[in-house]
């Protein structure tokens, strides 16, 4: 899928893009003929609610971004599938329907929903897969070099077990739901790390990356592997590591084994900073979504130069080729890099992160 390498620096990102003149560009410098004014309609389809980040980040940052690139005349209709494809299909339709000018797409499904992309094709409407490369004739796609964020994981997996860890060191792998294309570059990319140094002991596909399902996951791998026989766990997602530890717990386990995550949910972070979750990849949220309200905006008011120069890489799908993308950087975050990254980009604050009951973890580790 990629077609650049990307370092993993994440707080760069803001600024590479700004000083390329597309974070904050208006494209009134590089426009077309407009196709549309600033009544621009966007259609945002998101596709779950057990990650936070959607209702959290996503829906807000795209609403306001579209408001300030159209003048406060533009608006985003949105709305969210919860894990449900049929219900996802049916809100697409309904876009279709309702003749929205833009649609951002998170598939829940991406192979189920290419008929409702070639459905909004027909009727004119760009699809921006948005987080999750969705299948049909999408015009674009933003979201973070997925292989890379399976990559940082696993090294830092690898970090975690010390200058020791052989190929006779169990590893338990919780990947992601089978319909989300993410967690199947996220489980290359972690391989491309793991394979070779470890003993992947277990590994599981967990249906709509359920937290619940990851906690049956890890039970039934608890009880074939022993639980003292556990080196690490790869977990795809903070809220899979959440289910994880729960079942650790219940069998007995006091000292979590390294335990990675991603997205940086808050809940995440405050077991990373208490010490039972050892990472996660934290994701510029405000990045993505900005830049994805920008190419919705600028596809619609016909502004090419700037379309352009936001959808600078490629990819492709088994349906389609060098579809235009904007990949966006990554990084890892454990309990010495949580200063340098949500905090310093204001997704949480100190006092979000360290509530009474992680006070004195904080306090450990200087966050104050």
């Amino acid at each position: 899928m990629r077609r650049i390498a990307i370092s993993v620096a994440a707080s760069t990102m803001t600024l590479s893009l700004a000083g390329c003149g597309m974070l904050n560009a208006t494209g009134d410098s590089a426009s077309a003929s407009p196709t549309k004014g600033n009544d621009v309609t966007v259609g945002l389809l998101l596709p779950e609610k057990e990650n936070t980040r959607y209702d959290k980040f996503d829906y807000p940052i795209i609403r306001d971004k579209v408001a300030e690139l159209t003048k406060k005349q533009g608006k985003v209709e949105y709305l969210n599938a919860e894990s449900d494809t049929a219900k996802q299909a049916e809100q697409m339709q309904k876009m279709i329907d309702d003749k929205v000018d833009v649609i951002l797409l998170d598939a829940v499904d991406s192979h189920a929903i290419a008929g409702e992309v070639s459905k909004a094709k027909a009727a004119n409407i760009p699809v921006i897969a948005y987080d999750r490369l969705a299948e049909g004739p999408i015009d674009a796609y933003i979201s973070f070099d997925n292989e890379l964020v399976g990559e940082v994981q696993g090294r830092s997996l690898l970090d975690a077990l010390g200058a020791g860890v052989d190929t006779s060191d169990k590893i338990v792998m919780m990947n992601g739901s089978p319909t989300d294309p993410n967690a199947k570059q996220f489980k290359q990319g972690a391989l491309s790390e793991l394979k070779g140094k470890v003993t992947i002991a277990a590994s599981f596909d967990t249906k709509d990356w359920k937290p619940q399902n990851a906690e049956a996951n890890m039970t039934k791998a608890i009880n074939e592997i022993g639980r003292d026989n556990i080196a690490g766990v790869y977990s795809a997602n903070d809220a899979m590591a959440g289910g994880i530890i729960k079942a650790l717990k219940a069998a007995g386990v006091t000292k979590m084994p390294p335990i990675t995550g991603q997205d940086a949910e808050l809940a995440g972070v405050q077991r990373i900073v208490a010490g039972e979750q050892y990472m996660s990849v934290y994701k510029s949220y405000p990045d993505e979504a900005q830049a994805a309200a920008q190419m919705a905006v600028a596809k619609v008011q016909g502004k090419d130069i700037q379309f352009d120069s936001l959808t600078q890489d490629t990819v492709d799908s088994p349906t389609d080729k060098s579809i235009p993308a904007q990949l966006v950087q990554v990084s890892a975050l454990t309990k010495g890099k949580i200063k340098d990254t949500v905090i310093q980009d204001g997704i949480y604050t100190v006092s979000d992160i360290c509530t009474p009951k992680y006070k004195a973890d904080c306090a450990a580790i200087g966050l104050k």
